[in-house]
């Protein structure tokens, strides 16, 4: 299946169904038995740099070296290592980085996929693979009380978001390349279908980001938690 027959198709309801399912689970299990927290925590970095890693070899073995494609320089490219990071290390710029960011961009990436290759090909179930264990593992962090963003959080990151873009904005321009989709929509059907024509959808976007992040910051606003060891 390409992607537009994929989309929502009963593989593709199930996978979006898995991702808050195995998230809530594991949110169980960590408030539950605590001193699991750090095994679980390790596990999910684990697998999100495996996957990351083994793409990387698969498609440089296959394809080879494609200049200016096939850099890591989308916004999920980043979201996969920092996660990974607040998995790995708990270090809080990259939780707060992959809360604020992943949850919108890897669940708007997870929602509407744009496949490189029919499902179940390898990179499409990579696709998943990746996308699905940012939101797995930042959900996980925040359900179990493991992480939660500091005072400035939505700030810091809505910065460095828009510096991150301003960088591939200019490095699109000068090669030619699409990253982020700054330069044309996808293929596939997505949010940005319904934010008006290039370069309209850029501004748009950025208003839609600013008003997920505020929504993501609200459940914040109370007192912390106890954390997770």
């Amino acid at each position: 299946m390409n992607s537009r027959e994929f989309l929502f198709s009963p593989p593709h309801l199930a996978i979006l169904a898995s991702i808050p399912a195995v998230a809530g689970a594991l949110s169980w299990w960590l408030r539950r038995y605590p001193r699991a927290a750090p095994s679980v925590r390790g596990t999910l970095g684990a697998m999100l740099a495996a996957n990351e890693l083994v793409w990387y070899g698969w498609r440089y073995s296959t394809e080879g070296w494609r200049f200016p494609e096939g850099l890591p320089l989308q916004l999920c490219d980043v979201l996969v290592w920092a996660a990974a990071a607040a998995c790995l290390t708990r270090w809080q710029w990259s939780f707060e980085f992959a809360y604020f960011a992943g949850i919108p961009g890897a669940g708007m990436a997870a929602l509407t996929p744009d496949l490189w290759s029919p499902w179940p090909s390898y990179p499409a179930v990579y696709y998943f693979l990746a996308h699905g264990l940012v939101l797995v593992s930042v959900l996980t962090l925040v359900w179990s009380g493991a992480a939660r963003p500091l005072p400035g959080a939505l700030k810091r990151v809505f910065a460095a978001l828009n510096a991150f873009a301003a960088a591939v904005g200019l490095f699109n321009l000068a090669f030619g390349s699409n990253y982020m989709y700054l330069c044309r929509k996808p293929a596939s059907a997505s949010a940005l279908d319904w934010m008006g024509p290039w370069p309209i959808y850029i501004f748009t976007g950025e208003l839609a980001a600013a008003a997920l992040f505020a929504l993501l910051a609200l459940p914040f606003r109370s007192r912390p938690r106890k954390e997770l060891p």
